[in-house]
């Protein structure tokens, strides 16, 4: 692998003013703003397997410049990089393509502040949480276009591309509501799709145990100022246990059109899912099924003036068929759960610069919408299901207005930025919700800057909280939504080999919102906890191997994060809030072989809060602890100009654990495959 490469993807703070090419700023698309403190930018691998006649160190133009001088985004206007008061971490493209993983779900848990819990393999289904919160507590945006599902956070990472197809992904870690509205309780994260440049054609396939076959397809049109990126995605395993089979398959198409005067981004999308789900929502019924469809699509404008106006307007639609008995089933059992969700939205936002600092206005609306035969109040008229033997019954809707405002002023040293969320959302109260928050940096050295964020943010129950009925399930339509008040700070270093930084934070958060249940209860059902208290310590250090060429090392990631909960006291066992990371650790390490050959390897290492009701000889029996565990996962890779081949492996140890309550996960999987990249 090119050393210049593996300088550049894990380089510190490194971004570009209009983020024009490359779509780098995690709500660009929607000219929302986020802190970057250490950003790793690379050239995409491809770099290396293209047909192009000579690479350009890109890099190297960009690390001559004043970083001081280089625009990140921290709030909802672009700031420098000595004005930022928030993290982000950011995985590039040619750090996904050495990571022995080939899903963005098990991409994400080689970060120390993102808690995975997987249901199945290869990201079948997997519940994503940040500092300790839970999976419905996180916005999930593609190309800055929110796709959070309101059904449930289950189905917030069914998105219509693959792994191959992603060129970053940025995660915000801690609560933005003041930033993106409500549902961005413990962070956001971002997903960027490949933008070439250039005409290009692509393919990749891969093949494993367990029955695993994986093939992607991909081309890029260049006619200038436009710009199209069609791909598909088809994989598919026999499963490592019983009923843990899965297929899936995806098209995407995006256009960027880039004009003097304005820009356009357009983006459509579809995948289609279905999988055995053994023991996923509860172990009494290992036989589980469920199948799942998602159309997509979005526009943005941006104006390229001196008055900066950007506005997009989305649309999302999601089907789910879930199926608690795949095969026979007992008289009781009337019919499967169907399920259709829309996401539609439209947003109008601009910033302007003054002798006053940078001001920044806009409005949002969001529209969430549910039919089903079991979430949501009755229906005067049964709708039939396309397609199937049934009818929805139940249906729900809510209106979501947003409006915001936020001023930032900068001086040589200090930045300060504050600014305020109002909201409002039909069926929960006639109340405006207002989100303020500030956002303050110090950076009395150019290697050493001091950050701190004080937010408060709100999440709405999904329909699943407020509706679902099932024989060991119970929503409750009377929940409230949850809040919470936040603070963070820290600490950023960045040299020439070794960069990295330091986070403290505290949320104080009421009305929580968990599935929970009595020992002497059967069934578990949706409450809001009263209070709880999270608290933790984080830190993130990364060695490059800047030019070294003797040194075999490329790079070292070394990252911890420790979380704490503080709930009132309660008799309630739970499903979900209190069984968050306590001790997670992580590190990755690179380096060379022989020649083109080259390899990565990571140690994954938590230590879990809660526990969870074992399910023995069709019964529940006693609360087990989560047991600690670490897993190593492992990639080898050979770089020629035209193609890659590479072998990988996860859970080398063949260790096993449970993520989530009684649901197993699979031993040690072995991978190869073959890319061919032309253009």
């Amino acid at each position: 692998m090119n050393k210049d490469y593996l300088n550049a993807f894990s380089k510190p703070i490194v971004t570009f003013r209009q983020w024009g090419r490359k779509g780098y700023s995690i709500f660009t698309t929607l000219n929302k703003v986020v802190a970057i403190a250490f950003l790793a930018i690379s050239y995409h691998v491809s770099a290396e397997t293209l047909v192009s006649p000579v690479p350009v160190d890109t890099t190297q133009v960009v690390f001559e410049l004043d970083l001081d001088e280089i625009e990140v985004n921290a709030q909802r206007v672009p700031v420098t990089y000595s004005q930022v008061a928030r993290i982000v971490s950011v995985i590039e493209r040619a750090e996904i393509e050495k990571a022995p993983v080939e899903s963005i779900q098990e991409l994400l848990e080689f970060l120390p502040g993102v808690d995975v819990r997987k249901r199945g393999g290869e990201g079948v289904q997997a519940d994503i949480g940040i500092r300790g919160g839970s999976f419905d507590q996180l916005l999930i945006l593609l190309n800055g276009i929110n796709i959070t599902d309101p059904q449930t956070g289950h189905h917030n990472l069914n998105l219509p591309v693959s792994l191959q197809q992603i060129q970053r992904i940025e995660v915000l870690q801690g609560s933005a509501s003041r930033v993106f509205g409500a549902n961005a309780f413990s962070g956001a994260i971002n997903i960027i799709t490949h933008q070439p440049d250039g005409n290009e054609a692509s393919i990749s396939a891969s093949a494993g145990n367990f029955g695993y076959r994986n093939l992607d397809v991909s081309g890029a049109l260049d006619k200038g100022a436009v710009k199209h990126y069609l791909a598909a995605n088809a994989k598919k395993s026999d499963g490592y246990i019983d009923n843990t089979d899965f297929e899936r398959s995806n098209l995407f198409y995006q256009l960027n059109a880039g004009f003097t005067k304005h820009k356009l981004a357009f983006q459509a999308g579809f995948t289609d899912k279905g999988f055995g789900a053994n023991s996923f929502y509860t172990p009494v019924y290992p036989k589980q099924y469920e199948e799942v469809k998602t159309y997509l699509t979005s526009l943005k404008w941006q104006s390229m003036s001196k008055f900066h106006v950007s506005s997009s307007v989305y649309w999302r639609r999601h089907y789910d068929r879930f199926e608690l008995f795949r095969n026979e089933a007992p008289s009781w059992y009337k019919s499967h759960n169907y399920h259709r969700t829309d996401a539609a939205g439209a947003n109008l936002n601009s910033w302007v610069e003054t002798v006053f600092g940078k001001s920044a206005f806009g409005v949002e609306y969001r529209l969430e919408h549910i039919k089903s035969n079991v979430l949501g109040e009755p229906l005067d008229k049964p709708i039939d299901v396309n397609g199937a033997d049934a009818q929805y019954l139940f249906s729900d809707s809510r209106n979501i207005y947003s409006a915001y405002f936020e001023q930032s002023y900068h001086s040589s040293n200090w930045s300060i930025a504050a600014g305020i969320m109002a909201n409002k959302i039909s069926g929960s109260n006639e109340e405006i919700n207002f989100f303020p928050g500030m956002d303050i940096s110090f950076s009395p050295l150019k290697q050493i800057g001091l950050y701190a964020s004080i937010s408060k943010s709100l999440r709405m129950p999904t329909f699943t909280d407020l509706y679902y009925s099932g024989p060991t399930n119970m929503g409750n339509p009377n929940l409230e939504p949850e809040t919470t008040s936040s603070i963070e700070g820290g600490l950023k270093l960045k040299g020439k080999d070794i960069f990295g930084n330091i986070t403290v934070y505290h949320s104080s958060a009421k009305n929580v919102i968990d599935w929970v249940r009595l020992v002497s209860e059967d069934k578990w059902h949706t409450e809001n906890l009263t209070k709880l208290k999270r608290a933790g310590i984080g830190f993130n250090f990364h060695y490059i191997n800047n030019g070294y060429s003797g040194n075999p090392i490329e790079r070292i990631v070394i990252g911890y994060q420790y979380n704490t909960l503080d709930v009132n006291e309660n008799n309630y066992i739970s499903n979900y809030t209190l069984d968050n990371l306590k001790h997670k650790f992580t590190a990755t390490l690179a380096h060379k072989i022989i020649g083109k050959l080259s390899a990565s390897w990571t140690l994954v290492f938590q230590d879990r809060n809660g526990a969870y009701t074992e399910y023995l000889d069709d019964s529940y029996g006693s609360e087990k602890e989560y047991k600690p565990f670490a897993l190593l996962n492992g990639k080898i890779v050979y770089q020629h100009p035209f193609f890659n081949v590479f072998v990988s492996a996860s859970n080398l140890l063949d260790k096993k654990y449970f993520d989530i309550g009684n649901v197993r996960q699979p031993g040690i999987w072995i991978k190869t495959g073959l890319g061919i990249t032309i253009k």
